[in-house]
């Protein structure tokens, strides 16, 4: 077996377990978490016209509206990710809320074609696992790597990740081309990696 193929497994098992452990969050859990990273203050500080992206929140991920409604009125801008495709990195659209979203890939709801394309400041990340290195495991095609790898070339973006404080692990298998969190945000602490 090559190193490849166990790091594919190793991260395929570390999936499903980490799945299994958010889905069993009792749904008002999931919900008092959001709403507790919400109420925390902020670990960055948002000047009026910040770019903060998020995310609309699949299955049983945290859900990043409460904070993202709190950004918002503080002065930041919103934005959603979009898929491009298959290999190609995610698009970034502004949205505010009360502004209709369509069905995109998955059925995640995403701003309309027509909303202008923005690189944001501040990158919330979806994830199924982290560790204390700021490694996450995403679902496996790799588009927030790519998005964070084209945006970092262009300019600095901090990326938060939202998580559950079930979903930590001690380690998440890592290569060069996995893109690192800067600050995991859980219901229970805010962990800022951008030191190690």
């Amino acid at each position: 077996m090559t190193s490849s193929t166990r790091e594919k497994d190793s991260k395929a098992a570390l999936r499903r377990e980490a799945m299994a452990r958010r889905d069993a969050l009792p749904p008002d859990a999931r919900q008092a978490a959001a709403e507790a990273i919400a109420a925390r203050p902020f670990p960055l500080a948002i000047a009026p016209g910040t770019i903060v992206s998020g995310f609309m929140p699949l299955k049983s991920e945290i859900n990043p509206l409460p904070l993202m409604r709190k950004l918002a009125g503080q002065g930041a801008r919103l934005a959603l990710p979009v898929v491009a495709g298959r290999g190609k990195p995610l698009v970034m659209r502004e949205w505010v809320f009360g502004e209709p979203l369509i069905a995109g890939v998955w059925g995640i709801r995403e701003p309309k074609p027509k909303a202008a394309v923005v690189d944001p400041d501040i990158l919330l990340v979806p994830l199924l696992a982290f560790d204390r290195a700021g490694h996450r495991i995403g679902y496996g095609a790799g588009y927030y790597d790519l998005t964070l790898t084209q945006l970092r070339a262009r300019n600095p973006v901090i990326a938060v990740g939202l998580a559950f404080a079930a979903q930590e692990v001690a380690a998440v298998p890592a290569t060069p081309r996995d893109a690192r969190l800067d600050l995991v945000l859980t219901e229970r602490e805010v962990l800022d990696l951008r030191g190690g």
